[in-house]
């Protein structure tokens, strides 16, 4: 049974703290199928059986079928609006306003569309456009990110922020060449699905600490190239988890690329069959754009899917090595209560028990009445609010014995 005190102002007190925590996502998660998840929503019509298509792809932790997966981060592309890429093949504008492309195309509105919604959220301006570094001039066209891989970290890892100078990226820049790239002579199999193993690059936010960035979407921080950290090739947005990379700087954007994507075709073709077509060269074949390169034709040609499928697949390889990795921040706000209890307080209980008929504290040698004190063994605290009802207990890991010849402080610590 419980006895009851008032807390004053002085016994409540409130703290901050937080907690770190290393998430590191390996190379699997990311290039495997079974945990890499498509919401295939978008479909075109038109020429042939149509373009199904994903607008973003979750990475999962494990196999996405089983209920103990998590959700680790999601991935996308986008197109800035006025970038060469959008508006190059454009056919104009339709009388709602909306830009027409040429059939050979896929998703640009879709891929224009993402651009504006993380610019929309982090920069405080659909029209507005993501540079790296963060701070640079308009006027600096290498700074401009035109061509963008968006990937958000899911809450459950990110937490309520990343901290600064903990992320890390390890990114595939090169694909199987080609005999167009000059590096080989007669290679025209398909590289789409093939990585250079000699082309890795760390990128990371190394020097956010000291250079701190605050936009529109909170604390940002510019991704840099590792071995050449004046060479900025992305933001990252600490709060939302958010990361935006230049693909002309993490790809190498005028290698060339072959393969077949998804297309707008009626029948079958040489090695494209009836919904799908060929871009550059193909299984020893010349037909085609046979120059045509990752940016700006696979970003122009390819489906969403298209593109994350090349860059998830390839880009970061397929193994147990860890591919991204940094720490988040958890902050805990607490409420400390101090519950003083006086010598002279707490020493008798209010259960039933604890007298007998006649209102007479039960001694436990009866040959000491009258010489034995009063204690009791506290075993729990409760907190009441001002209408005696009960928020929350805290229990004691062991009951404590309470007497006239101890002052004890229950400190009662609850986290939110």
């Amino acid at each position: 049974m419980a006895t009851y005190k008032e807390l004053g102002p002085n016994d409540i007190k409130s703290a901050k703290s937080f907690l770190n925590q290393l998430v590191d996502v390996i190379q699997e998660d990311i290039s495997g199928s079974t945990t890499r998840r498509k919401y295939q929503v978008f479909v075109t019509g038109g020429i042939g059986p149509g373009v199904t298509s994903s607008m973003f792809h979750t990475v999962y932790d494990q196999d996405y079928s089983l209920q103990t997966s998590n959700a680790v981060l999601d991935m996308t592309v986008g197109l800035f609006q006025s970038s060469s890429t959008a508006l190059s093949n454009s056919l104009g504008l339709d009388s709602a306003g909306k830009r027409l492309y040429p059939s050979n195309s896929v998703m640009m509105r879709e891929k224009v569309d993402n651009y504006r919604q993380f610019a929309q959220v982090l920069l405080g301006n659909a029209d507005n456009q993501f540079m790296a570094p963060i701070n640079a001039s308009t006027d600096t066209s290498t700074a401009k990110i035109d061509e963008a891989l968006f990937v958000g970290i899911n809450r459950l890892f990110s937490r309520d922020s990343i901290k600064r100078e903990t992320f890390a990226l390890k990114f595939y820049q090169t694909s199987s060449h080609n005999k167009h790239d000059g590096l080989v002579t007669n290679r025209l199999s398909p590289n789409l699905n093939l990585t250079s193993l000699s082309g890795s690059k760390i990128f990371t936010d190394v020097g956010s600490a000291t250079n701190q960035i605050t936009l529109f979407g909170g604390p940002a921080g510019n991704i840099v190239d590792s071995s050449n950290t004046d060479r900025s090739v992305g933001n990252i947005f600490y709060d939302h988890g958010v990361v935006i990379l230049d693909m002309k700087k993490i790809i190498s954007g005028n290698e060339h690329c072959s393969g077949v994507i998804d297309g707008m075709r009626a029948g079958t073709y040489k090695d494209a069959a009836a919904g799908q077509v060929v871009i550059g060269p193909s299984q020893g074949q010349t037909y085609g754009n046979t120059r045509a390169k990752f940016i700006p034709d696979l970003m122009f040609s390819g489906s969403v899917d298209n593109i994350i499928d090349h860059i998830a697949s390839t880009r970061f390889q397929s193994g147990t090595l860890t591919a991204m990795t940094f720490q988040n921040i958890t902050n805990i706000n607490s409420t400390l209560f101090f519950c003083r209890l006086a010598p002279d307080e707490f020493n008798y209980s209010s259960n039933p028990t604890f007298t007998d008929s006649t209102g007479r504290i039960k001694v436990i040698d009866q040959g000491m009445e009258g010489q034995q004190r009063s204690f009791s063994f506290i075993t729990s605290c409760g907190l009441y609010d001002a209408n005696n009802n009960l928020l929350a207990v805290a229990k004691l890991s062991r009951p404590i014995e309470k007497n006239d010849e101890k002052d004890i402080t229950l400190r009662v610590k609850i986290d939110f």
